[in-house]
């Protein structure tokens, strides 16, 4: 019986810059500007300690082009560890590391592959009866199906097809080098070593078609574990298959509901109960947290007009509870005084007018898209980051635009009414 093990990871991003990072005192910043360093070097150490027989990377393994050569010279340092345990790597470049970004070089070390960005073509392991195919990324944007030309299977062979691919659209991803899923599988290859998505995802069974997900999580958007997928293989076949978490730091976000608090100590309490589950799910790592506090309370007007001492205390607090474990990487307070919205909806002024007119565009989704123009002058001026990059909104889109209706009443709401409540005006009747 025939047997061997191989690794499938994709889109490492080494070295990639920290996005939005909010430095404050004890914020871990160098253990975040690390971490996609620390989560490729545990690749290649589970890549030794499971003996496997290859290691594949589908795309992305750099973020860009390198500021310096350091970057470049950790990853030989980390393929050199490999190479020490007879361990190929077989890679292909994606959107972010295409040949044409890419503009510093050192050579490859000697048991590194990497796919020609011209045709797709194979590799073989002749030990294993393996065949790799694949095909490196030129121009970062790629809108052909470069699957299409990826070459015939190798007649009773182990067929891997290694490929950087938007599959058939993916939310959040750019649609480069696009394809369907079930011609990858009449291709006839054994598996396919998908990346690009950030998520994890299995597009199909025998043969098995997936992405494993990135390697770290980089900001709010890329939640829960990270890693990359095993994959054992015998008499030809594909006989297991395991996600292993390889990330240092670990992203959450986290809604807590403020109804049932009625004073800021209370709400400290509550989030000391939340970062401490938080921090066990997390299993030793560091954790990044982002928080949104909602609801109707009567902590409200506290948290509104001294936002910046409350979110201190809750960082103090998260510091007694998880030491050097947590970093609070964003609060958001979108609570609400303890005040009826019906009759918030029931006044004749402009508050009232506004509740009335986001209902209105609730029950009408063409009056929101009918919106989406008035958007276009003002997403020009924003800078570039603001509109592609992970905080960034389609305002063209009336999908949308719907979903953030209850965001712009939570935020206006609280707003308008301490302005009111500033100003001597009337807040409207309070609950029991």
């Amino acid at each position: 019986m025939t047997s061997f093990r191989f690794v499938h990871a994709a889109d490492i991003h080494l070295d990639s810059p920290l996005i939005g990072l909010e430095r404050y005192e004890g914020a871990p910043v160098e253990r975040l500007r690390i971490a996609t360093r620390d989560a490729f070097a545990n690749l290649v150490t589970l890549c030794c300690e499971q003996e496997v027989d290859f290691l594949l990377i589908a795309g992305d393994l750099y973020d860009g082009g390198w500021k310096d050569f350091n970057t470049g010279l950790f990853f030989a340092q980390q393929m050199h560890r490999l190479g020490s345990q007879q361990i190929p790597v077989f890679i292909v470049r994606g959107n972010h590391d295409a040949q044409s970004t890419m503009t510093k070089h050192l050579s490859l070390p000697a048991n590194v592959v990497q796919f020609d960005s011209s045709a797709a073509h194979t590799r073989r392991l002749d030990a294993l009866d393996v065949a790799i195919h694949g095909r490196s990324y030129a121009t970062r944007e790629v809108t052909d199906d470069l699957s299409i030309d990826y070459p015939e299977p190798l007649p009773g062979g182990f067929n891997i097809g290694l490929l950087h691919t938007s599959a058939d659209g993916r939310e959040g991803h750019e649609p480069y080098a696009p394809c369907h899923p079930e011609a990858l599988v009449a291709k006839g290859y054994d598996y396919w070593a998908l990346g690009h998505v950030h998520q994890r995802e299995v597009l199909h069974e025998n043969p098995w078609v997936l992405f494993p997900g990135n390697l770290q999580g980089r900001h709010a958007r890329e939640t829960g574990a990270k890693g990359c997928t095993v994959v054992d293989v015998v008499d030809g076949a594909v006989s297991h298959i395991e996600a292993v978490p390889l990330d240092v730091v670990r992203w959450s976000r986290r809604r807590i509901d403020l109804a049932d608090t009625s004073s800021c100590d209370a709400m400290l309490d509550l989030f000391a109960q939340v970062v401490t589950d938080e921090v066990a799910q997390a299993d030793d790592r560091l954790l990044a947290l982002r928080l949104e506090f909602h609801g109707s309370t009567a902590a409200h007007g506290e948290l509104v007009h001294d936002t910046e001492r409350w979110i201190n205390e809750i960082r103090q607090r998260a510091m007694e509870v998880a030491d050097d474990n947590v970093w609070i990487e964003k609060v958001r307070f979108r609570t609400r005084p303890v005040v009826s919205m019906k009759q918030l909806r029931e006044r004749e002024d402009p508050l009232g007018e506004l509740l009335r007119g986001l209902d209105d565009l609730r029950h009408d989704p063409q009056a929101v898209a009918d919106l989406a123009p008035v958007f276009d002058e003002l997403l020009q001026k924003l800078p570039h980051q603001a509109r592609s990059g992970p905080e960034s909104v389609d305002l063209s889109d009336g999908h949308t635009l719907c979903q953030l209706i209850d965001d712009v009443e939570s935020l206006l709401v609280p707003e308008l009414l301490a302005e009111n409540e500033g100003s001597g005006g009337p807040l409207g009747k309070e609950l029991p």
